[in-house]
């Protein structure tokens, strides 16, 4: 039920794109539905177009991997998906598309240093044919400093956490670890091409990989978002130590706690399996529980252990109980499994 339009492109839009729309005028000539007069030729024109009518015309040639932001994502992204869409026309001439669909991409991005917090800029190179993005700690070093697999590559954008309107988060598997990076680039289109060409990276991998899925199969496997972060107090498997205050990150069955959310690695991870599997979370701590600051707990049963957690609000600990139950109820994928044993056998 939106109350803005833009006359020029004669679609409606909500409050929150109405401003993107706004900065870009020689495009797009924002009006509200409800506040301004309309002359007819205006309505006239909202009528024989419309959004459906613009979304053929300006998506017409947008890849499947090109990640289109909902109303909860970061301003970052739907500026640039409004932008790529109606002024750049990304979506109409398959050639702008280039920054992020060649299969290959180098350039500098600032990097969040891991143990003394200062952005230092480093470059970065993405290549499909190597299946792996590497960065370099000096400009004309032989040997990157890290390299991370496609196949285990994730990036979200986390611009509260990091502190910058363009902070995007990567993420990779190291020894079955996950381990973060922390990026930005001062120029949002910039960032964002980087964020288009891993999932375009991502896409290829899984194309090959899984050559019988289907386009909607893989989408949804490009990025993904956390389910849930935010700090709650935790204690040890012997559970007679007192909680501490840890930062957790819920990532699909993975979920991770840190001493700070811009650690480059987890203090630990538990894995999430399925209710058929013998998972399940429980409100409330066992009544022998001693140390717990927070009263608002949470046991998380596993076929091994349980996990013991207090949150700081009774709205924190519903969310959480939430957000645990979804991953519980949902059955485990056959490669979960091995993701599980790994678990269960670490050192």
């Amino acid at each position: 039920d939106p109350d803005w339009a833009s006359h020029s492109l004669g679609i409606f839009i909500c409050l929150n794109c109405s401003g993107i729309h706004r900065n870009i005028p020689q495009v797009s000539k924002v009006k509200s539905v409800r506040l301004d007069d309309w002359d007819d030729a205006q309505v006239e024109f909202m009528a024989s177009n419309g959004n459906n009518v613009a979304k053929a015309k300006y998506e017409s040639k947008m890849p499947p991997f090109y990640y289109k932001p909902t109303f909860l994502d970061c301003q970052l992204l739907r500026e640039q998906w409004i932008r790529a869409k109606y002024e750049r026309k990304e979506f109409i001439h398959s050639e702008k598309q280039e920054p992020y669909s060649a299969g290959y991409r180098e350039g500098f991005l600032w990097k969040r240093g891991r143990d003394n917090g200062q952005f230092l800029s480093r470059k970065f190179v993405l290549s499909e044919r190597e299946g792996a993005l590497k960065y370099f700690n000096k400009n004309d070093a032989k040997e990157p400093k890290a390299i991370m697999k496609i196949e285990h590559l994730n990036a979200t954008f986390q611009p509260a956490k990091i502190g910058n309107p363009h902070g995007l988060q990567i993420t990779y598997l190291k020894d079955n670890s996950t381990r973060n990076i922390f990026v930005y680039h001062e120029d949002g289109k910039e960032i964002v091409d980087w964020f288009n060409a891993i999932r375009a990276a991502r896409f290829h991998y899984l194309q090959v990989a899984f050559p019988g899925a289907s386009d909607s199969d893989l989408v949804p496997k490009l990025s993904r978002n956390y389910l849930k972060e935010g700090y709650m107090e935790k204690t040890g498997p012997k559970q007679t130590e007192g909680f501490k205050k840890r930062w957790f990150t819920m990532d699909d069955r993975r979920l991770m706690y840190f001493k700070d959310p811009l650690d480059a690695f987890a203090r630990g991870e538990v894995f999430i399996g399925s209710k058929e599997n013998s998972y399940k979370v429980l409100e409330g701590l066992p009544p022998s529980t001693q140390g717990n600051h927070w009263q608002h707990g949470i046991t998380i049963v596993t076929p091994d252990r349980k996990f013991l957690f207090a949150c700081e609000t009774e709205d924190d600990q519903l969310e959480w109980i939430t957000t645990f139950q979804k991953v519980i109820s949902r059955p485990m994928l056959p490669q979960e499994y091995a993701v599980e044993a790994h678990f269960k056998h670490k050192p």
